[in-house]
């Protein structure tokens, strides 16, 4: 499984998958929703913002079954697939899919929290 390298403005947003929350940013000064994490807000420009919980579901906007070994130790293949969440139509969630058959364009979906080792966890799908 591939580890995550937080940076400056997603290593908050890492510890807090860890602990199982579920959040996005909203900027304090329009109220946008966004994801990924950044320093600033896309539609307004505003640097003030807060970390917004939201379901943990959404929907399959894309996938793909990658054959190619990136890294060491990832088996092939799997599948990584694009989630427009729920909560907030406009963030896009890429993750791991946990399903027993390849994912469908409008799938509903939950997300499921997978560790990497004892600190880090990361985010895949499953069906609902």
């Amino acid at each position: 499984m591939i580890k995550p390298v937080p940076d400056r403005d997603s290593a908050e947003w890492w510890e807090r998958v860890a602990r199982h929350e579920f959040v996005i940013q909203a900027c304090d000064g329009c109220g946008t929703l966004r994801f990924p994490a950044r320093a600033y807000c896309h539609a307004c420009h505003d640097r003030r913002w807060h970390w917004q919980e939201v379901g943990p579901s959404g929907h399959v906007l894309s996938w793909i079954v990658n054959h190619q070994p990136f890294l060491p130790d990832t088996p092939v293949p799997y599948t990584v697939v694009m989630v427009r969440l729920a909560d907030a139509p406009d963030c896009v969630m890429v993750g791991g899919w946990q399903g027993d058959a390849a994912p469908a364009a409008g799938q509903a979906v939950q997300a499921v929290f997978s560790y990497v080792d004892e600190r880090f966890c990361v985010i895949d799908w499953r069906p609902c």
